[in-house]
């Protein structure tokens, strides 16, 4: 039997941050206080290819604060970017914790289909 889900991702895993970081080869998330523009913000911050600030998740309350400058610092794009390499890693982390196996396909619009076998980890 076949389910279509839809999720509204929510960052509060660091092991999951982690692992997108990795996935999109970009540096790993370094916790703390960082400072943005005109404010600082403490959490995991993860630094997007071409953004002036990094985007710092506080996985308390799921909050990401950033300053693009409404897009002259960083493409949105590339947030969004992160944001579904992240929803993918903790959808695999967790399936895993479970004991199902997950098969991931690229499609050509750029969105990601993740199948999950139950009960066949690999």
């Amino acid at each position: 039997m076949s389910h279509i889900v839809q999720i509204q991702t929510e960052i509060r895993d660091p092991v999951a941050i982690r692992a997108a970081c990795e996935r999109l080869q970009l540096p790993p998330p370094v916790f703390g206080e960082t400072q943005l523009f005109s404010s600082t913000a403490t959490g995991w911050a993860v630094q997007l290819p071409d953004w002036r600030y990094p985007v710092v998740c506080d996985i308390n309350t799921a909050q990401l604060a950033y300053d693009n400058f409404e897009g002259r610092w960083g493409a949105r794009q590339q947030l969004d970017h992160f944001l579904q390499g992240y929803a993918v890693e903790k959808t695999r982390l967790e399936a895993r914790k479970r004991g199902h196996s997950v098969l991931e396909q690229l499609l050509e619009d750029g969105s990601i289909k993740l199948t999950i076998q139950a009960g066949a980890a690999v």
